[in-house]
């Protein structure tokens, strides 16, 4: 789909946009938010979280705007730098895109980067997150680490794949239907 890094830039940007609120809202809610409203005694997420002060994040509350602002910022940076270098290159390795249907590449490409960011966002949550007012303890990161990635990876994988990738290719075809359109004859 991108044909030069601007797009590509354009792409991890819409990507990031659409999946940091889609992840702020499953932590929040599906993960958490049962045991928000049981700790406030509030009736919905949103009033447990503005009984509470805001999202508890870097050892103190904050609102849930600071957050999505905080994770789009590490989550664009590692799209940028590792994840869609590194899982082209990895779809690379095991397919070839000449002789692969482009549905199983892409496919292959967003498989490889759900591998690579999930794990990768899940430790900057779990320090992120981490609740400093009970002390620091190594173990204990590790573990609600490993916790992150068994409660993010099944959420991150299918959402991407049927969900946001679908959307994300849409908007980018809206965006660039024109240069991409010139692309491709000049390419005939």
């Amino acid at each position: 789909m991108p044909q030069n890094k601007f797009q590509k830039m354009i792409f991890a940007f819409i990507t990031v946009v659409i999946t940091v609120h889609a992840y702020v809202f499953y932590s929040l809610y599906v993960v958490n938010g049962q045991t928000l409203m049981s700790l406030t005694g509030a009736a919905s997420v949103l009033g447990a979280i503005d009984r509470m002060g805001g999202v508890y994040i870097l050892g103190g509350y904050r609102p849930i705007w600071m957050v999505v602002v905080i994770e789009f910022i590490l989550a664009y940076s590692l799209e940028i730098g590792m994840g869609s270098p590194c899982s082209l290159k990895l779809a690379m390795k095991n397919f070839n895109p000449q002789k692969t249907h482009p549905v199983l590449f892409e496919t292959a490409i967003i498989s490889a980067t759900v591998a690579l960011m999930c794990p990768a966002m899940s430790f900057l949550a779990a320090f992120l997150y981490y609740p400093f007012y009970a002390g620091f303890n190594v173990w204990t990161f590790l573990a609600n680490w490993i916790k992150l990635v068994c409660f993010n990876f099944p959420f991150a994988l299918l959402s991407q794949l049927f969900f946001i990738q679908p959307l994300v290719r849409i908007v980018f075809k809206a965006i660039f239907v024109n240069r991409l359109i010139t692309s491709r004859l000049r390419h005939a």
